[in-house]
């Protein structure tokens, strides 16, 4: 084809050769055209925030060489557009991601969003965000809740280099810490008011089916046993040791939602809807936590 004209253009002609190459998008875009924009706006360092006119913008040969560089690698990759950006965005927030960590997208950002109302009845004290990866439902609770302290706990030291490069990137350093622990190895002698968790919950089957662009993230990261519940069950059996009295635990497991149901059939997982779209994200106290899990 002919060099486009305008930027919008050059964001058309993306589009189209990632419907083409039937590419996946679920890491921050849903469509190819979001996509498009996304890669041509970093090829050309521009920002979200521009008007929208922007898009009328004349191009010249560099800059269109520039945004077909991105687009072949997002093509020929076929890894999630946020890798190849180094950003990703969480409860309106930038975060630095990488490969060794997940892209942002849990549901758990609208109950930020909405600081745990009704389920909370007052901002928590001390939350541990556990399986926290680049560290941005943490983050982004102790952003939207300025009294409250966060531990980002996980096993990989790699992505706990992101989250911390994060917690820098927002000077959050007085609020926020860093632990590398297996789950709760690590955390002897800790209470928290909020546990938060987005563990490893892809099941067998589902890891294997999984388009290119989730296998292109960290295995670590996704599957945990033949159910998807080898984490999970290791929270449950032992997160009420590290809550207070009157604390809560907020976990995603994704599609094994209904195996945990029915591993767990005597067990009141309340199950939380979401506006904005997301499922298997279930909330449980400390109490029914001892009654079933002691």
């Amino acid at each position: 084809m002919s060099m486009p004209a305008t930027i919008a253009e050059a964001i058309t002609y993306g589009a189209n050769q990632f419907t083409e190459a039937d590419l996946f998008f679920g890491h921050g875009t849903d469509n190819a055209e979001d996509e498009a924009l996304w890669l041509a706006f970093y090829a050309l360092s521009l920002s979200f925030a521009e008007d929208e006119h922007i898009l009328q913008q004349a191009i010249n040969v560099q800059q269109w060489q520039q945004i077909q560089t991105v687009f072949e690698r997002r093509i020929k990759e076929r890894i999630p557009a946020a890798y190849i950006t180094g950003e990703g965005w969480f409860c309106g927030f930038s975060f630095t991601v990488n490969k060794d960590v997940l892209v942002p997208r849990s549901p758990i950002g609208e109950l930020i969003e909405q600081e745990f109302q009704p389920w909370l009845s007052t901002p928590p004290d001390t939350v541990l965000d556990m399986c926290t990866g680049c560290g941005c439902i943490g983050l982004a609770t102790a952003l939207y809740m300025p009294d409250t302290h966060v531990d980002l706990v996980d096993v990989s030291t790699a992505a706990l280099a992101v989250a911390q490069e994060n917690i820098q990137r927002y000077s959050l350093g007085d609020r926020v810490s860093v632990i590398a622990s297996n789950v709760f190895d690590g955390l002897k002698g800790k209470r928290y008011s909020l546990i938060l968790a987005n563990p490893p919950y892809v099941d067998a089957g589902d890891l294997a089916a999984m388009p290119d662009e989730y296998q292109a993230e960290p295995a670590i990261a996704l599957g945990s046993g033949q159910d998807g519940l080898d984490i999970t069950r290791r929270l449950l059996a032992e997160a009420a040791h590290y809550l207070v009295d009157d604390g809560v635990m907020i976990v995603e497991v994704g599609n094994s939602w209904e195996n945990l149901e029915d591993a767990f059939p005597e067990v009141p997982f309340l199950w939380l809807e979401f506006a904005s779209g997301g499922h298997g994200v279930f909330i449980i106290t400390r109490q029914e936590l001892l009654a079933h899990f002691s």
